[in-house]
């Protein structure tokens, strides 16, 4: 009788684990893949220029179904990372928020495939030259969603940084903040400079893949 009770239930945790693993990388992926398909796209489309280019402009042209395509997949992934995070970090320092602020990261991504960003700066070809002095109100939608998702990717890295704290992972704690503050710096300087905005963008999503990275190795290691 031990032997049909302890199976089930321990057939269960496996799942679980695995569930909670698998979704976890959703989030892991999400950022290197995003960034390697802007760099591939921006460095093979003519006319882009990362100094003086977004990476939303991408899903401008003909070939901008690619960089939709692309914001599609990452807001996906990204949101089966939030529920991977909300399940270990459940009933534990951040287990409320952190996982909602990575969905609302997630929910930007979906938002930017669908509005899309403004031409200007020479691309696509036959924009502008100069920086776009105002906006589509597709191209302010999208400016929103992006501000939304980012600050909101930062509050959730200053509760993940709480619960590296409390677990008495300083230095992640730490690298954390670090990171949050990182990504305001650069949109902050994106006044200057697009690339001041896409290196704080980028550090974000990859940021977010590390610490993602660690709760699921943490997970794996109580689970066992």
């Amino acid at each position: 009788m031990s032997h049909t009770i302890e199976a089930p239930v321990a057939a269960v945790t496996v799942t679980a684990t695995v569930t909670a693993r698998t979704l976890l990388a959703g989030a892991v992926v999400a950022g290197p893949l995003f960034l390697g398909a802007g760099l591939i796209q921006g460095l093979t489309r003519d006319g882009f220029d990362f100094t003086r280019n977004a990476l939303s402009q991408l899903s401008l042209g003909g070939p901008g179904w690619m960089q939709v395509a692309s914001f599609l997949l990452t807001g996906v992934l990204l949101m089966a990372g939030a529920v991977g995070m909300r399940r270990v970090l459940r009933g534990g320092p951040g287990g409320v928020w952190a996982p909602r602020l990575t969905a609302v990261f997630g929910a930007s991504f979906l938002l930017s495939a669908v509005f899309t960003a403004d031409p200007g700066a020479g691309f696509p070809a036959g924009a502008p030259d100069a920086r776009a002095t105002s906006m589509s109100w597709h191209g302010a939608l999208h400016m929103v969603s992006g501000v939304v998702g980012y600050v909101a990717l930062c509050a959730a890295f200053l509760v993940l940084a709480r619960h590296f704290a409390a677990q008495g992972h300083r230095g992640w704690a730490v690298g954390s903040r670090l990171v949050a503050v990182a990504v305001l710096v650069g949109f902050a300087g994106s006044a200057a400079t697009v690339l001041a905005f896409t290196a704080g963008a980028g550090l974000g999503l990859l940021g977010l893949a590390a610490v993602t990275a660690r709760l699921a190795r943490a997970h794996t290691l109580a689970s066992h």
